[in-house]
């Protein structure tokens, strides 16, 4: 049976995550998911592509989110109470104008030291209205794109195989940031399949495959830039036909509820990968 291996929120978007034991699932996502949000002094949003040492701040939200706490390597750590009313500031997130709630100076001057570029933090405003598209529609607070990514780990099993044939080294799941891990799948790549599911007290809703980035070749541990890989050995398989390489899907909630980790992973609808991704996986394992 498939169950929920691991839980991860990320409560600042482009820094790490938090695992988790338990969580709340609410339409946006993992509760204080992506939450925060680090932009520079333009309001465009921050994120390891640019600024890969983001990997090394580690934020844990506390008092349901009324604190914020901020660690990173050779800084005192910030541990900040949230201000969910304002000052309210305009942002941008892959070119499209959002609100955020600014943080104070505060927050502002411990991101500046640690990044070495002048930066700010900003929170979802309690009237965020995000519409995202997807096979099933749905919202998220100031993630890429829809409320969940889910990725098994099958398929990660399937990557570290062929990444190692080629001489590299296996890569840890982090790498590719999901918000829930799913063990017991056989086939890798059984996510680009589901089109609608049950964990938990929550049900999901297939959205679209999820396209990664070069945020895939940072070290979560170091935050820094190590090479081609995954993105190399993914062009060989993984080549969605509308660009890019796919690793792991992304889905919508469909209704909120609560998710552990070990409760299981239910699909109750499935079809045919998209964009090619079958065809091409069956070559690869054929």
């Amino acid at each position: 049976m498939a169950r929920i291996a691991e839980l991860v929120t990320y409560p600042v978007k482009g820094c790490a995550g938090t695992p988790l034991r338990s969580a709340d699932l609410t339409r946006a996502g993992l509760a204080h998911d992506r939450t925060f949000m680090v932009v520079d002094e333009e309001g465009v949003f921050r994120s390891q592509r640019r600024d890969p040492r983001m990997a090394r701040i580690r934020p844990e939200a506390a008092e349901g989110g009324a604190r914020l706490v901020l660690n990173a390597p050779g800084v005192e750590p910030l541990d900040l109470k949230t201000d969910p009313e304002g000052p309210r500031t305009g942002v941008l997130l892959h070119k499209r104008p959002f609100t955020g709630l600014d943080q104070g100076d505060g927050a502002a001057e411990w991101l500046s030291e640690v990044l070495g570029a002048r930066s700010r933090l900003v929170r979802v405003p309690p009237d965020h209205d995000r519409r995202v598209s997807g096979l099933t529609p749905g919202t998220s607070g100031y993630a890429d794109s829809t409320a969940l990514m889910v990725l098994s780990l099958s398929s990660l099993d399937l990557l570290n195989e062929r990444i190692c044939a080629a001489g590299g080294a296996a890569l840890p799941m982090n790498r590719f940031r999901p918000n829930i891990v799913v063990s017991g799948w056989a086939d890798p790549h059984t996510e680009d399949r589901v089109r609608t599911a049950r964990a938990g007290t929550a049900e999901l809703g297939y959205a679209k495959v999820c396209i990664r980035c070069a945020v895939t070749t940072v070290d979560q541990e170091t935050g820094e830039k190590t090479g081609p890989e995954p993105l190399r050995t993914l062009a060989g398989y993984r080549r969605a036909d509308g660009g890019g390489v796919s690793f792991g899907a992304k889905f919508s909630v469909v209704r909120p509820g609560a998710l552990a980790v070990g409760d299981p992973f239910e699909a109750t609808a499935w079809d045919a990968p998209e964009q090619g991704l079958g065809e091409r996986l069956a070559a690869v394992l054929g």
